[in-house]
């Protein structure tokens, strides 16, 4: 059943795009070629882990969803979602199932090991458009992510939608600001010679405004990437995608 939106007066003032659409020609091209981009080597470390058997139940992620990972097309176009009566991130499910299904150990955030699992599960998705809805059951934590992503904050007290929102397509530092889309993470980032989450990305941008950040995993995570795959909605998601 679907809740009254509480963002239905909203107006999209320009046509969404993916940051993709800003990078140069170069960029653009090591991430359509898989064998240039060098996500490459996360997402075969995550198929290796996908298989491997491990937890006290000795058994893999292929045991339950196969050797190829096919069966989870689709899945990381649903994330964040309500599971349990909790709203969970595709790296939250994944630790999920590590504990309750292989009694094993959740993986750190940020770990190769978890990036390059998540990386895997998301690329299963690539092309898919985001399905994410409000609902009766997700329209609080979507009002508090969309609270989160207007709100100012920090010593320098400005707010995500100043950014990628009110001054999208615009330069700063001689960089084009993009519109903010989380389609393509897990990403490679040029400037981090490694992959990331789209939760270190957030740190990264409270960080930068001189905020305290929220931590990796928390509720208020999951909350404003809620809000943001929601205002993504419709768009194909680019898993693994590059960014400069």
């Amino acid at each position: 059943m679907i809740a009254q939106s509480v963002f239905a007066t909203e107006i999209v003032k320009v046509s969404r795009q993916s940051s993709y659409q800003l990078m140069t020609a170069e960029n653009q091209a090591m991430q359509d070629d898989l064998n240039l981009n060098p996500a490459l080597f996360w997402l075969m470390d995550g198929h290796s882990i996908w298989k491997e058997k491990t937890g006290n139940k000795n058994v893999s992620c292929a045991s339950c969803h196969g050797d190829s990972g096919k069966k989870m097309s689709g899945a990381a176009t649903q994330f964040p979602k309500i599971l349990r009566g909790k709203l969970q991130t595709l790296e939250g499910q994944i630790n999920q199932c590590r504990v309750s299904q292989q009694d094993a150990p959740a993986l750190t955030y940020e770990s190769k090991e978890l990036l390059a699992l998540t990386t895997f599960v998301a690329n299963q998705s690539k092309g898919m458009p985001i399905t994410i809805q409000e609902t009766l059951l997700n329209t609080k934590d979507l009002q508090q992510g969309k609270q989160f992503f207007n709100e100012r904050m920090g010593q320098l007290n400005l707010s995500c939608a100043q950014c990628h929102q009110d001054r999208a397509s615009l330069k700063l530092g001689g960089s084009l600001i993009p519109q903010g889309h989380p389609t393509a993470y897990p990403i490679y980032r040029i400037e981090w010679q490694t992959m990331g989450s789209l939760q270190r990305r957030l740190r990264n941008c409270m960080s930068g405004v001189r905020a305290k950040q929220f931590e990796y995993g928390s509720t208020e995570m999951a909350q404003l990437e809620l809000y943001l795959m929601w205002r993504a909605r419709g768009m194909p998601l680019e898993t693994p995608g590059v960014r400069p």
